[in-house]
């Protein structure tokens, strides 16, 4: 069983730079194969990457996803006879159509190679204009991510990120973007990103799961003998209404609320906020969490009605702000957390 990620992105985006990191320190101990092409060109890239271990397979007649879809089936197959890799990784030439390359891939129909992670790397510098210019092939490379990583974003001004993560999020709504520069970040927290292990949505399950486990039997942190009588709508002693009895699922009795943002924030604006949710002006809020970056680090923090915590920690592949509650002031929160 072999697992197959695609790395596209422009020529000089920094797809190699990032392989290269994610083979450093996300992918020991696995068997890798890199399939690349850079457009009939020999890549000049083989050299490193055949020194840390990994076989080339070059092909060199074409680009892997126009020319050479009928021999990429054959390529694949014998890459996995040959090597019997854990993982292939596929670089195509920067100016491939990612969907042709996971047409590929799907064509194959081999139950052993099973579709990984499909990543696009975009230079945050020069988004807009690769847009403008060659837009069929920037706009698939990016529609058809489930990741986006972000190069050159290392003293890039807030307003131009900001910007250039709303253009993304027009042609891909879904896809995990990392705004954090890379030197920041392990590959692991990459490749957690990527696999979709390090999402929004992802956050958003854990917590709800966390929020529906500590309200079995517990009301805004307080326990209670006789929990089971709670009813929708009865208020506890704290004065939080409550949406929830036994039997139901944690979709049911919450909603829920998350953004990311490449804002930077003060330890003040994330107090006053979780501060703001114990007003109810925002809907019954019974969880919170979040890490956003700060002008000197990163801000991490935890909220259940009444109590909070704000810490410092490492590096995030972008800032994530999550709310768990009943009946939430969405566009309030947007407003609170200064998102967007």
């Amino acid at each position: 069983m072999a697992k197959i990620d695609i790395f596209s992105g422009f020529l000089g985006a920094g797809k190699t730079t990032l392989i290269k990191k994610l083979i450093a320190e996300a992918y020991q101990g696995e068997k890798l194969v890199l399939i690349e092409n850079e457009f009939g060109e020999i890549s000049v890239d083989g050299g490193f990457l055949a020194g840390a271990g990994v076989e080339i397979t070059e092909m060199s007649s074409g680009c892997i996803c126009c020319s050479l879809v009928g021999d990429f089936a054959k390529a694949l197959e014998q890459v996995k006879e040959q090597f019997r890799p854990d993982r292939i990784l596929i670089e195509p030439s920067g100016v491939g159509k990612i969907s042709d390359v996971i047409r590929a891939i799907q064509d194959v129909g081999d139950s052993e190679l099973v579709p990984g992670s499909f990543t696009t790397v975009v230079d945050a510098t020069r988004a807009r204009m690769y847009m403008r210019n060659f837009g069929e092939f920037w706009c698939n490379q990016v529609e058809n991510a489930g990741a986006i990583v972000l190069s050159r974003t290392k003293g890039m001004k807030e307003a131009k990120l900001a910007e250039c993560v709303a253009m993304l999020r027009e042609h891909n709504p879904s896809a995990v973007i990392v705004t954090t520069p890379w030197d920041e970040l392990d590959g692991r927290q990459l490749r957690e990103a990527m696999e979709h292990e390090d999402s929004l949505r992802a956050e958003l399950e854990r917590l709800a799961a966390e929020a529906a486990e500590a309200h079995d039997g517990h009301c805004c942190g307080h326990e209670h003998e006789h929990h089971h009588e709670h009813e929708h709508g009865q208020e506890c002693s704290c004065g939080h209404e409550h949406h929830h009895h036994h039997g139901h699922d944690a979709d049911e009795v919450f909603a829920s609320w998350g953004a990311e943002t490449a804002r930077e924030y003060t330890e003040e604006e994330i107090a006053d906020a979780l501060s703001a949710l114990d007003s109810l002006g925002y809907g019954q809020a019974v969880r919170a969490k979040g890490y956003v970056p700060a002008r000197d680090g990163w801000i991490y923090f935890d909220y259940v009605p009444g109590e909070r915590s704000i810490r410092r920690g490492g590096a995030a592949v972008t800032g994530r702000v999550c709310v768990i509650g009943a009946q939430l002031d969405t566009e309030g929160l947007k407003e609170l957390f200064h998102i967007g």
